[in-house]
């Protein structure tokens, strides 16, 4: 394995241990030099759940639980999982199974709650919510604002963190101050798939150069990710397992070690409690 000398934490990708690469990704990583992962539940729906109700999401969480505690066994650090409902539910509720945006909104926010029973028995460690980031009515849009904002009572409720998938922009300050006015610390809310520069809540930076340089100068905190989807028929979406131990390489070989260390070590700390240098085995 490559030891590249210091935590290296991949902050959002997903496994799929029966339809996709699932743990031989997780080998890639820790190959490459990763040790450290937060592993996302896929959409409900990709996984062949059609919920009804809050309840029928647990089938997707544990599958997310299972192969995190596998790929425990497989690195030098751990894994944890983050569990949520993502924000394109919406769509498919409404415009495939004909529900009504409040509707959606409910069936979304009991899945959130069912998500925080797992976060508060220690099973996972951040919830995932979000809202579209197309094109939608005012009311699928009211609708999606509401299930985000009951992720973020819930993240204050239990304590944790909460990852969004939102629309692309570099401003989410009115997000951050909602979650303020809950109780939730705005640090504590990470955009995922963002860019170098972000306002408002924490970014979980896509690990292409230009954005990690931009990130970089910022000198403010920021986390890594891939956003692998684990699809077998999407091979070439998004980025690949090894891309975050790569990358890190690439920022040592710039001398961006201080910038590593905020990745790596401070804001996991900062976002999630996790310390990433104390999970770390030789």
């Amino acid at each position: 394995m490559n030891d590249l000398g210091t935590p290296v934490l991949d902050d959002h990708l997903h496994l799929d241990p029966d339809h996709g690469r699932g743990l031989e990704a997780v080998k890639d990583f820790a190959r490459s030099g990763g040790t450290h992962l937060l592993v996302v539940n896929k959409p409900s729906w990709l996984l062949g759940v059609e919920a009804e109700s809050g309840d029928d999401f647990r089938t997707v969480f544990d599958t997310t639980v299972d192969v995190v505690e596998r790929a425990n066994d497989i690195l030098r650090g751990r894994a944890w999982p983050v569990l949520g409902v993502h924000p394109g539910l919406v769509s498919k509720l409404v415009d495939d199974r004909d529900f009504s945006p409040a509707g959606a909104r409910d069936l979304m926010q009991a899945g959130l709650e069912v998500a925080a029973e797992y976060v508060a028995d220690g099973k996972a460690v951040a919830l995932k919510s979000g809202r579209p980031h197309y094109d939608v009515t005012d009311e699928v849009w009211s609708a999606s604002n509401a299930v985000l904002r009951r992720a973020l009572e819930l993240g204050a409720e239990t304590g944790c963190a909460v990852q969004l998938h939102t629309e692309a922009t570099d401003d989410l300050t009115e997000v951050g101050e909602w979650a303020e006015s809950v109780g939730l610390p705005s640090e504590h809310v990470v955009k995922h798939y963002a860019g170098g520069e972000l306002a408002g809540v924490t970014p979980s930076v896509m690990s292409d150069k230009d954005r990690l340089e931009r990130a970089v100068e910022r000198g403010e905190p920021f986390l890594m990710e891939t956003d692998f989807i684990d699809d077998p028929d999407r091979p070439g979406a998004v980025m690949g397992p090894k891309t975050v131990p790569r990358r890190v390489s690439w920022m040592q070989e710039q001398g961006y070690d201080e910038a590593i260390r905020t990745a790596h070590v401070s804001t996991p700390e900062l976002v999630y409690g996790l310390d990433t240098e104390a999970t770390l085995s030789d």
